[in-house]
């Protein structure tokens, strides 16, 4: 198994993830070697082949198995961008019955990612749409102008997600990028992921799943 170390997924509103990033600020380094070490191990069990992604609740310096997401996650441009791997492609190998293009042994995080999930906050049609560019930076979604947005799916449309050396400059190069992002036509969560990215408790890594609800009424 290739372990494409951890994604924070601690900022959540109504159980929905709206900020994801790697590595986890909150994960020391040995407890990285062993929730990859337990990650390894129980998709080895389980004889388990594609991609995967085992949920964990951290407390203090202890982990607890949550779940596991047998599927590519909506978040997965994260780990893409912080291990150089396409995991797209890699997953369509191991379907394939191919070998995966990577050494398991040789992947390492290199780097900060954090994606900003951007959520329709009502049903329309978008008028305007202007996406961020540049190194470091991705956005994903079906969205052009024209675009309809129903009220019957998923309100996310987008993920903006980018990369740079390291925290604090990955942190600023993605308020640029929600700065530079404009949707008009649908109402979007473009400031309160600013707010977020701006609260000095998120900026500190120290924090959990309840700083969206300690974040809410100012929001």
């Amino acid at each position: 198994a290739a372990i494409m170390g951890e994604r924070d997924c601690s900022v959540q509103k109504n159980h929905q993830k709206l900020i994801e990033e790697s590595p986890s600020p909150g994960v020391t380094p040995g407890m990285r070697q062993r929730m990859s070490e337990g990650a390894k191990n129980l998709f080895g069990s389980l004889k388990y082949r594609g991609a995967g992604t085992i949920e964990f609740l951290v407390a203090g310096d202890e982990f607890f198995f949550m779940e596991v997401n047998a599927r590519i996650q909506v978040e997965h441009p994260v780990s893409e961008f912080v291990t150089g791997t396409d995991l797209i492609r890699e997953q369509v190998l191991v379907c394939c019955g191919e070998p995966m293009s990577i050494d398991p042994d040789k992947v390492a995080l290199n780097g900060w990612s954090i994606e900003a999930r951007i959520n329709a906050l009502s049903p329309g049609k978008v008028t305007r749409l202007d996406v961020p560019g540049g190194p470091g930076v991705r956005f994903d979604s079906f969205l052009v102008a024209g675009s309809s947005v129903s009220p019957h799916y998923d309100s996310m449309v987008g993920k903006l997600i980018v990369w740079d050396s390291d925290r604090p400059k990955a942190l600023a190069r993605l308020l640029r990028a929600l700065g530079e992002l404009k949707i008009e036509g649908v109402p979007v969560n473009i400031e309160t992921q600013r707010k977020i990215l701006s609260d000095a408790t998120f900026r500190s890594g120290q924090f959990g799943t309840g700083l969206y609800a300690r974040l809410e009424a100012s929001l």
